[in-house]
Order: structure tokens, then sequence, then C-alpha cells
């Protein structure tokens, strides 16, 4: 799968419109009044796409769900009305249909969808034929692959137009997202197939609208091509993921306070210096990778003694006291204590798994 950044709709609307690309619009479709209302206050922020959700994937029945089919019509009259391109989730092909009568400029595959190679499956074959943009956001749970599979499926159902869009993963985790970043991900992905618009939600990602300023701005940082921020003209009254939404004003603000980065340096005494810092950045990684070979080793010299004693292969108390110090150590060295927690969750996993194939040799 090959995406041509210098063809199709998303790379036009970045030729025309330069980075970033912006989606505004409410979470969910309410009322023909409200879209109006939220379509006409963003007219002059210059967003190139009004976002609305007319059918709502729900955790638990009950909740709303959505206005249905009417609400297409609702987006047809902001295209019609006010020129603004408009964009909808759709989850199944009765939806695509529904969208593409209507003549919805740009579908979305939702992250409850995407997790579902089925469900994606059902989308793509519905899209048979058809030339309309489809961005595929990732799945709820972090796994690459099943990301690379939807965006493959809507592909190779005849799709070049495609995006991504980064929305965070779920996590029993409790932090202050609503669904966890862990950039590495999108960035692996961007990595991979460097021709893909990738777009940013940081309205689902932080789950509080306090929240989508540093996402949005950690998001251009890292070269991302878009934000897909939800808005509202009384969030807290929305009839779902109030928390999320920003007014039209509000949203007017973090556009102002946002800086765009340059993609590179332009100047050839900063590249140098750069270029010096990266190699220093190098011979750390080496370090780093030879004191962790060591480490490596001595763990398989304990595996064999707790195999020589028949003992077993996981001694909590040692774990809590590995845990602990180097999170201190961290602390003390200027280093993000979080981060180096993380980092030993890994070597423990490594450690275990060495010292559980020793015990089990022959």
């Amino acid at each position: 799968m090959e995406f041509d950044s210098k063809q199709g709709f998303f790379e036009s609307m970045l030729q025309e419109h330069g980075r970033p690309l912006v989606f505004a619009g409410p979470c969910s479709a309410e009322t023909e009044a409200q879209v109006m209302q939220t379509a006409e206050a963003l007219l002059p922020l210059n967003v190139q796409l009004f976002r609305a959700g007319i059918w709502k994937p729900r955790t638990r029945p009950g909740s709303f769900e959505g206005v249905g089919s009417k609400g297409l019509a609702w987006l047809g009259r902001v295209k019609r009305e006010l020129g603004l391109r408009v964009t909808t989730e759709v989850a199944t092909a009765r939806h695509v249909e529904e969208a593409l009568r209507q003549e919805i400029d740009v579908l979305w595959i939702g992250a409850r969808t995407t997790v579902n190679p089925f469900a994606v499956q059902e989308i793509a074959d519905a899209l048979q034929g058809a030339r309309v943009p489809v961005m595929v956001k990732n799945p709820v749970n972090p796994d690459l692959a099943l990301w690379i599979g939807a965006l493959e499926r809507v592909y190779n159902a005849g799709i070049t137009d495609v995006a991504a869009i980064h929305r965070g993963f779920s996590s029993y985790q409790k932090t202050k997202y609503r669904n966890m970043p862990l950039w590495q991900i999108p960035i692996e992905l961007k990595a991979e197939f460097q021709g893909l618009t990738m777009i940013v939600d940081p309205s689902h990602i932080g789950g509080k609208r306090e929240l989508i300023f540093p996402i949005s701005q950690k998001a251009l940082d890292l070269g991302f091509d878009g934000l897909m921020i939800e808005t509202h003209p009384t969030p807290d009254l929305a009839l779902s993921d109030a928390a999320q939404q920003v007014t039209p004003a509000a949203l007017e603000t973090i556009l102002a306070k946002l800086q765009v980065r340059k993609v590179n340096y332009d100047d050839a005494e900063l590249v140098n210096r750069a270029e010096k810092l990266r190699l220093q950045i190098d011979a750390a990684d080496h370090h780093i990778i030879a004191a962790l070979a060591r480490r490596m080793a001595l763990v398989e010299q304990i595996g064999e003694y707790k195999k020589q004693n028949n003992v077993q292969v996981l001694q909590l108390e040692r774990w809590k006291e590995i845990f602990k110090t180097r999170a201190e150590w961290a602390t003390e060295a200027g280093v993000n204590a979080a981060f180096i927690e993380e980092l030993y969750k890994l070597i423990h996993v490594e450690s275990i798994r060495k010292q559980t194939q020793v015990m089990n040799k022959e």
C-alpha cells in the first residue's frame, strides 16, 4: 500500500491551506438549528471540514445514539448554504450508502469499527466504485497492525484518498487522558507510510477541553498534518461527550495560540550542531544497549541459580524493590520517573522471559 503525497483530496487541502488542517464541529448533530449555528460560527475560522456524528456507537444502550439518517440532510444544508465540506462517521454498509446518496464529502471509520475487520470489510465492500475520501481512526486498543489492516481494506476497495486519525487508545491505567496518546504508534504508522495524511483528534485523546490545546500543540510539534476538534455552541448541554467539546470562540483562541514549527533546519550551522548532537545521542544509545546486554546476561545467571535451587522465577518482593528504587534513582538524576517505571516494566517482562527460558531448558 503506497500513498501518493502529491495528489489527492487531503494533499490538495494541505497545499491550499497549509498545516494544520482543521476539522471541527459537534460530537453529535443534535438539531438542525444546532448544526447550522455551529457551522456558521466556524465559517470565519477557516475550518476545512465540518464534522458531526449522525450515528453514534455508544458503550451502553439507552444513551444518545445519534439522530440517524435525518441528520444527513442537515449536513447537506451546511454544504449548500455555507460552502463548507462535511464529514461524518459510518459504521455499516447502509451508513455508507446513505451518506453517498446525500453527497457527504468525506467519510470516517470510527475506533470501535476499526477494531473489527469484518465490519471494516463490509464498509470497504460498500465503498467499491465510489470516489470519496475516507479517514480511518485507530482501533480502541493499541494495535498498529489492526489500524494498518483497516487502511488496507479501504485502499484495496479502490479508495486512494485515505487519511488516518489518531484518537488515542483505551487503557486500564488511570491517567489524565481519556484515551492514552501512545504517540509511538501513530509515529510508527507515519514513518511506514510517509505519504499518508495524519490527523490528530485531541478531543478524544484528552476527554477534557482544557487538554485540547497542549495535545494539539504536541501533534504539530511531531509533524502531524491536522486536527479534528469537537466544537459545540453550548458544550455543557451537549447530548454526548460534553466535557471534551469547546465553543467556536474557544476554538478560535486555541488555533491562534498554536505554533507551527519548521519541518527542517534552514541554516547550515544549525544543521551541523544538530548532527553533532545526534552523533552524541547515537553514542549514548550504544552505551544503553551494551548496559542492557550486560543486565540480561546477569538475569540469565540468576535464572540458572534459581533452576539449580528449585526456586520460582517471579520474586515479587524483589520486583517491588526494583520498581521503587529505579524510579527514585531517576528522580535524583533528573529523569522522568514515570518514563523509567514504564521502561522497567518492559525490562521486567524480558527478564521473566529469559529466566523462564533458562528454567525450561533441558
